[in-house]
């Protein structure tokens, strides 16, 4: 038997990654990112209306992460307006879009653990599973930019009040912005968890899924960091692409990330099977 080491859990994820039907899911992962990418923005514009924070503290977050060039691109996708009034039919239909790649990677995981695409329950309550994931996915987006946009502000309330009470002076806004980041890292990680967790059909264990998870979380983060360099200083893509360069750019990206979430889950995968009584 096998033991969980480094060596044997890439060299199984290696081989599972070689097989021809994960061939190509990266590239129907990058493509159902791009038709979920507006959709998402609208429902995500419309609750974030509710709490009165604008679009453009998300486009601010992705500022944090990407080079100006890079950023210029995905901010054209964050400039929704919420309404503030939505008909029930067009938010069905948002939410239906939103989640195709939801849907995509539940039957990439499905398949991984099962063999089966749809995990023995059909096409209809697979599609509405990947609707229910993608609004828990939301509120748990929504609630990410709620501790950072109103951390501050209740940070510098608690900090009046402690300086009132003590009669000192003591300044706790600038630990929130040291920890603010760690705190949106930790609820990205808890996100990615979420969706490894609840994805199979079959329900596993959140100890199974966490290995996968932390290796996801860190090379999404790591890939993002490298690729938005590598786009500003190498990549020339509207020397072959003209006016497509910005699509193709994000096309890319998407690619990278709908890989590592893959891997993420053969990891998982392959911890499980790996498991000293199996």
């Amino acid at each position: 038997m096998k033991n969980r080491t480094f060596r044997n859990v890439t060299l199984m994820v290696i081989k599972r990654m070689s097989e021809p039907y994960y061939q190509g899911v990266a590239a129907e992962l990058a493509f159902f990112f791009l038709l979920s990418l507006v959709p998402i923005t609208i429902i995500l514009g419309e609750m974030m209306g509710f709490f009165s924070i604008s679009m453009v503290v998300v486009r601010n977050l992705i500022y944090e992460y990407v080079s100006p060039e890079f950023y210029e691109t995905l901010s054209e996708y964050f400039t929704y307006t919420p309404s503030g009034v939505i008909s029930v039919a067009f938010l069905i239909f948002a939410l239906w879009a939103a989640s195709k790649a939801q849907y995509s990677m539940m039957r990439i995981t499905n398949y991984s653990f099962t063999g089966h695409p749809y995990g023995g329950r059909g096409f209809f309550r697979e599609r509405f599973r990947a609707i229910k994931t993608i609004v828990i996915t939301l509120f748990t987006i929504s609630f990410g930019l709620l501790v950072l946009v109103y951390g501050v502000i209740l940070i510098d309330i608690l900090t009046a009040y402690v300086n009132k009470i003590m009669n000192v002076e003591f300044a706790l806004d600038s630990i929130w912005i040291v920890l603010r980041w760690p705190v949106a890292t930790i609820l990205f990680f808890l996100m990615v968890s979420y969706n490894y967790y609840v994805l199979p059909s079959e329900r596993i264990s959140f100890k199974k899924i966490l290995p996968g998870s932390i290796s996801a979380s860190a090379g999404i983060l790591l890939a993002t960091w490298i690729y938005s360099y590598y786009a500003s200083i190498f990549a020339n893509y509207d020397l072959l692409y003209g006016s497509l360069a910005a699509i193709v750019a994000l096309l890319f990206w998407f690619y990278i990330l709908g890989y590592i979430l893959v891997i993420g889950i053969q990891i998982n995968v392959v911890w499980d099977k790996l498991k000293p009584d199996k």
